[in-house]
């Protein structure tokens, strides 16, 4: 990394160390939100920062990259990669260091007493790493505010660390939460566990806390009421770089006013990554069932991303959606269809439904033209919005909800014009759904189309933005004024 010359101070733009361990080329699901955040910022005339993941833990660990992403981070940010401890994810005995070779059970021991006393979590070496490279960097130039986002949540007790040695601001972005399983809706520790204390003290000092709804923003309000009055809510969004500024009708519509709808078949896509927390068997069995509705005979279902974020995820994922297309009675219609011989290889799931592998962002805007109607499948409820619903509003299509009924979601989609809704999880309710977006998709124009991108405009980073950048000048300002005075360094 090379660092840019100081700059005389009265010209000196306000500077950002953003604590972002996913970012570019991560392709893990919160990478997006930093990614933006820290474009808008250099956008902005702001000089930013970013701390994330060493390259080897993104290649080698966890093989969990999208290089096309890279080249959409703007080159003005300064990105550095302190080192982490990969103690916990070494398997191979060739990877241990001498002392671990040699003594173990006494490594083991001395790393299991850090997890219980100094941090609780995988990455803690990583947030020290951090904190040593950015008071280096922090002497040499100094930071105005630092913006930590979790998870991993060592990020945040880096801020915290920075914050006690350097009293820099810093605001803490939730984009997952610590303390809660957003699923089941429970504590995810029991009480006195580290992670509360630890929780508690970041939030103490932190400037502000950043929920991406409503009620994630409430359920750690109730928790940390010391901390209430310093959290916010701030969305997230669409981003406009990826996505045409215009957006035409879908692919059933065009061929209608081409005089060639007859015999289309409608295209259902999914994109993004499939996790077990999701609601494969009623999608895969009401969507068989909408295949039994006139003109819905040849429909297709595509899945575009990943499944899990680990290799060991492909495999369990896909039983669940041969299992699924065996209840739905229909495995076994085609050859290799619903999991069977061939199917890894062809990307078959099950009758119609096919897994077409992972999209770089970059090229998703011609997924989303292709389609006709896209499937929101999403586990979880009242505390999980899932980024991926603004994008699919700001495509312009008709969207067919597959969740439980409550999800945070619910609250964007009521203003879009194109959604269908089954009201849970129903393959039957699904199916009439899924029937019903189709016909939809196939009569949309150009002015339909342009009033549901209007609604998603609302939702476009830079408007959902808004807030945390009005935070962080503010901050900035504030920052700059007592050093101005002679005041804390």
């Amino acid at each position: 990394m090379t660092e840019r010359p100081a700059e005389p101070r009265g010209r000196r733009r306000p500077r950002l160390l953003y604590l972002a361990f996913y970012f570019p080329p991560s392709r893990a699901s919160g990478v997006y939100r930093p990614r933006a955040t820290a474009n808008r910022l250099v956008e902005l005339g702001w000089d930013v920062t970013v701390f994330a993941a060493p390259l080897p833990f993104l290649y080698d660990t966890i093989g969990s990259v999208d290089d096309k992403l890279m080249d959409t981070v703007d080159p003005r940010i300064t990105l550095v990669r302190p080192s982490l401890n990969r103690f916990v994810w070494e398997t191979d005995l060739r990877e241990y260091s001498g002392f671990r070779a040699r003594f173990p059970f006494l490594a083991q021991s001395l790393y299991t007493w850090g997890q219980e006393h100094v941090f609780p979590e995988h990455y803690a070496s990583w947030a020290r790493a951090s904190v040593r490279k950015a008071l280096r960097m922090h002497a040499r130039r100094r930071f105005d505010v630092v913006l930590a986002t979790g998870n991993p949540f060592a990020s945040f007790g880096a801020a915290w660390l920075f914050h006690k040695l350097t009293r820099t601001p810093y605001i803490i972005d939730y984009r997952d939460s610590w303390t809660l399983d957003q699923f089941s809706e429970e504590p995810r520790f029991e009480d006195g566990h580290p992670a509360w204390r630890w929780e508690g003290r970041v939030l103490g000092a932190a400037a502000n806390s950043l929920y991406v709804n409503d009620a994630q923003r409430a359920w750690h309000a109730d928790r940390h009421p010391h901390a209430a009055d310093r959290m916010m809510t701030v969305l997230n969004g669409w981003d406009a770089d990826t996505l045409p500024s215009i957006a035409e009708p879908p692919p059933a519509a065009r061929e209608a006013a081409g005089a060639a709808a007859e015999g289309h078949a409608p295209r259902f896509t999914y994109v993004g990554t499939v996790t077990d927390q999701q609601p494969i068997e009623p999608l895969v069995e009401g969507f068989s069932r909408a295949r039994e509705h006139p003109d819905m005979a040849d429909a297709s279902l595509d899945f575009y991303g990943y499944f899990g974020f680990f290799k060991a995820s492909v495999k369990v994922l896909r039983n669940r959606f041969a299992a699924a297309a065996a209840v739905a009675g229909r495995a076994g219609a085609e050859p290799g269809e619903g999991g069977g011989e061939g199917a890894e290889d062809d990307g078959v799931l099950a009758p119609g439904v096919r897994y077409r592998g992972p999209v770089s962002k970059t090229e998703l805007a011609g997924v989303y033209r292709d389609s006709d109607v896209l499937v929101f499948l999403n586990g979880g409820g009242r505390y999980v919005t899932s980024g991926k619903i603004f994008e699919y509003m700001a495509a312009g299509r008709p969207i067919v909800s597959v969740h439980t009924p409550g999800s945070a979601a619910e609250e964007l989609l009521r203003g879009y014009p194109l959604w269908f809704n089954p009201g849970g999880l129903d393959p039957a309710d699904i199916a009439v759904s899924m029937a019903a977006a189709a016909k939809a998709a196939a009569g949309l124009d150009g002015r339909q189309v342009a009033e549901a991108r209007e609604y998603a405009g609302r939702f476009s980073r830079n408007v959902t933005l808004e807030p945390l950048i009005a935070r962080l000048t503010e901050l900035a300002v504030r920052r700059r004024g007592v050093a101005g005075r002679g005041g804390s360094q």
